[in-house]
């Protein structure tokens, strides 16, 4: 495991790491899945906060494998069966989801969680042993998120008016070891790779926003609900996910994947697009169960959990996807109303409709600026 050429030509996702991804999409279903729950009844405070601590780990241990793999996957057994031990990880935390948005019970997340962490810590320090120039930040690697897991362990002994507290201190925590552990070598992770790596995942959560919305347009059938607003949640809901892809892919990103400190802020940022984009699907199926009357909600909130999770998707995918390509003012300006407009729709009494008109008018600005900016 001495590390992977940067440059390699012909660079593209493993079998291995689409499998990953498949569990990974597990546990962003249910995820998704239970927010559209709590929000349907109501109770959108806990189901935000519940829904933003179970992706971060979702994302954060997703993001960590990412880029490891990319500078040090050498496909033999080993790599091969501590990749699976992740991915039973990922399927107990998911199990766990559930639970954890219920009954604030969050044991079975956490133990899946730490189980996918182990598992990188033991390849860290295999490619501490394995590749000597990297050998140190490996060894930090390895070193702060072991130390990580047992606060994470710790934390569900704490009282639980002071886990929110601990699950803040820890989130630092985890984000501050990559940039200790860099501080002296950067590994090797190919942008090729990485680029591809997100613009996957970014594709899996856009597939559970329109896993959700069919979802929820077949309950729609079933309760009898009248066509004309089952037709405006469907076509708005594909109108907004299929923008959201045409928005995000109309930028090169390893274009700029050019050193670690734009590496850091770009990745670092997808949890933003990855956890609002997973979100829209509850939203669209919260807003069938407003029509059908099971929601706990007015017609603003019906409104507010599609407008809010799209108003993030477009601010945090301009932020660190669109404006480092420098793409215009009229480019800059447009998202920037677009966000606005977004978070006006719920006043009015069309919400989807007005979004996905939104969203189109995105698309046709931004395209003709997208043209400069991809490879030849």
């Amino acid at each position: 495991m001495a590390g992977r050429d940067p440059a390699e030509p012909h660079r593209v996702a493993t079998p291995l790491e689409l499998l990953s991804d498949l569990c990974f999409v597990v546990a962003v279903a249910q995820a998704s899945a239970s927010l559209h729950h709590s929000l349907s009844e109501g109770h959108a405070g806990t189901g935000v906060l519940g829904y933003a601590m179970v992706f971060f780990a979702i994302w954060w241990a997703w993001m960590n494998f990412t880029w490891f793999a990319s500078a040090y996957d050498t496909d033999d057994a080993s790599y091969r069966l501590l990749t699976f031990v992740q991915m039973a990880g990922v399927l107990l935390l998911a199990a766990g989801t559930p639970r954890a948005f219920q009954d604030r019970d969050f044991e079975l997340v956490t133990l899946g969680y730490v189980i996918m962490r182990v598992a990188l810590v033991l390849l860290w320090l295999r490619a501490a042993h394995g590749h000597a120039e990297g050998r140190r930040s490996a060894l930090r690697y390895a070193f702060g998120v072991a130390v990580v897991q047992v606060g994470w362990i710790a934390r569900l002994a704490l009282p639980e008016q002071l886990g929110l507290t601990a699950f803040l201190v820890l989130v630092l925590a985890e984000l501050a070891v990559p940039v200790w552990a860099e501080r002296f070598w950067s590994t090797s992770w190919h942008p090729h790779h990485i680029a591809e790596r997100y613009g996957l995942f970014t594709i899996i959560v856009l597939g559970e926003s329109i896993l959700a919305a069919t979802i929820a347009i077949q309950t729609g059938l079933d309760r009898r609900l009248d066509v004309v607003p089952l037709l405006l949640v469907a076509c708005s809901g594909m109108v907004i996910v299929f923008a959201m892809w045409w928005l995000y892919f109309s930028r090169t990103a390893h274009l700029f994947l050019t050193s670690s400190k734009a590496a850091f802020s770009w990745g670092y940022g997808h949890y933003l697009i990855f956890s609002s984009a997973a979100a829209i699907g509850a939203g669209l199926a919260v807003s069938v169960d407003f029509d059908t009357h099971e929601a706990h909600i007015g017609p603003f909130g019906a409104g507010a959990v599609v407008a809010v999770p799209v108003a993030v998707f477009l601010a945090s995918l301009w932020l660190v996807h669109v404006r480092p390509h420098r793409p215009g003012t009229l480019v800059d300006g447009t998202y920037l109303a677009g966000v606005a407009t977004v978070l006006a729709t719920p006043f009015t009494g069309l919400p989807l409709p007005l979004i996905a008109a939104v969203m189109i008018v995105l698309v046709v600005v931004t395209q003709r600026g997208a043209a400069s900016v991809r490879p030849a």
